[in-house]
């Protein structure tokens, strides 16, 4: 029997079987599938964390009050709440004691809602201080940030993020530039809110380390502090390197200085937390690569399933086809003949399946960076050629390892006995 009858004949038994013959193809395009996305998925939540690196820069120092474990989570997250961080901390860190701080900003954070004529949107404020363009690369669309005259003075003035102007502004034809909005929060108790005066727009800049810096309305600190919070400390000090060779020696001039001010004599003592962005980066970087890792050990396990599914389905097909193995081998089959059979009839078995896998994981792989993209992610599309190799190769491996043993099988049937088989 040739080569070209073999194929006739295999495509013949699996179309007279197609229930069973999709049901294993379905296991494959699962497997196969599954390893594509979890590949995709991996790639595009890096891509998404190393873009906040871009965003925020590897340069960048956040300080944070309360004494943590370097690579636990502040103590803030845990909603204790720690008041030994000042704006004359901020104001000595750039007193010229930490030589490559470029830039040091102070600020504090909370949620907010703010009205402008009838239109009222519910947003987030970030109230900090005239340095916060020199920490933070940031492009004014419209207007300017506060000054330091403005910033020191209190003076009430706001500048917007993209998607507050558009949620306020869209669609009415007014420049924000000037206009009086009200801001207020659960803390404070202004009737109708804080009026301030829009004086600049910030540039579209999506999400950075999961939140949207465009749904903010910054303000000066005082306004923050004492006025929508009633606080007289920061949550947060910011501190921009002159560059990233420079780090570690930044890090300990800033110890110097807040160990002074704040007369620690023992690490027991320390009431703050230094914290590296790159660093914070890194281990979201190992955190996605191990999850990347387990994911893709469960779509391994779904294929090995599948090839399960493939030496059953192989195994019933032997039985059932026992006594026309037997008539072929009396008619001079060899051994050789029908052990290729079966093994080509599970191969192909995987390789569709295998191929409809992949055109499904692209599929989904594409539709998921969609969405992420419209939830304002900066989530890239990525299936590698490696991904697609592997899956492939891996969903054919597993029909011939899994339909080796029934095709050595049906290949050593005694036709004598398999005529008499019942």
């Amino acid at each position: 029997m040739n080569f070209i009858s073999t194929i006739k004949l295999v495509v013949k038994n699996l179309r007279a079987r197609k229930g069973r013959s999709f049901l294993t193809i379905l296991g494959i395009v699962i497997g196969v599938a599954g390893v594509i996305i979890i590949i995709a998925l991996g790639a595009g939540a890096q891509s998404l964390i190393l873009g906040q690196v871009t965003k925020l820069g590897s340069n960048l120092l956040s300080i944070q009050p309360g004494k943590s474990n370097e690579k636990g989570p502040p103590a803030q997250i845990f909603g204790i709440v720690i008041t030994t961080l000042t704006d004359e901390d901020a104001a000595a860190l750039r007193g010229g004691q930490v030589p490559h701080a470029t830039a040091v900003n102070a600020n504090v954070r909370g949620t907010a809602t703010a009205t402008w004529n009838n239109k009222t949107v519910d947003t987030n404020f970030t109230a900090t201080d005239s340095y916060y363009p020199k920490v933070v690369s940031i492009t004014m669309t419209a207007g300017q940030f506060f000054d330091a005259r403005e910033d020191e003075g209190g003076a009430n003035v706001a500048v917007l993020g993209a998607t507050v102007a558009e949620s306020l502004f869209g669609g009415t034809g007014i420049d924000p530039i000037g206009q009086i909005i009200k801001v207020k929060n659960a803390s404070n108790t202004e009737a109708g809110g804080i009026p301030l005066r829009i004086i600049g727009v910030i540039e579209e800049r999506g999400s950075s380390f999961f939140q949207d810096q465009d749904d903010q309305i910054f303000l000066p600190l005082a306004i923050g502090q004492q006025q929508l919070l009633g606080i007289h400390y920061l949550q947060a000090i910011n501190v921009k390197v002159d560059d990233s060779v420079n780090i570690d020696e930044t890090i300990e001039n800033i110890k110097t200085v807040l160990n002074q001010r704040h007369r620690i004599r023992a690490e027991a003592d320390v009431d703050y937390t230094v914290r590296n962005i790159a660093d914070a980066i890194s281990l979201l970087s190992t955190i996605t690569d191990a999850l990347r890792l387990f994911l893709t050990t469960m779509a391994a396990i779904a294929l090995v399933v599948g090839g399960i599914g493939i030496l059953n389905i192989m195994m019933v097909t032997v039985s059932e086809r026992t006594r026309e193995i037997g008539l072929r081998k009396a008619l001079g089959a060899t051994n050789r003949v029908i052990r290729n059979q079966f093994l080509f009839e599970a191969s192909l078995l995987t390789g569709f399946g295998g191929i409809i896998g992949i055109f499904v994981g692209i599929i989904v792989s594409y539709l998921i960076s969609l969405l992420m993209n419209y939830l304002g992610y900066d989530w890239a599309f990525l299936v590698s050629l490696n991904s697609v190799l592997l899956a492939v190769g891996v969903s054919i491996l597993t029909g011939v390892i899994f339909g080796l043993y029934p095709a050595f099988k049906a290949s050593r049937l005694d036709p004598i006995e398999a005529l008499r088989y019942e």
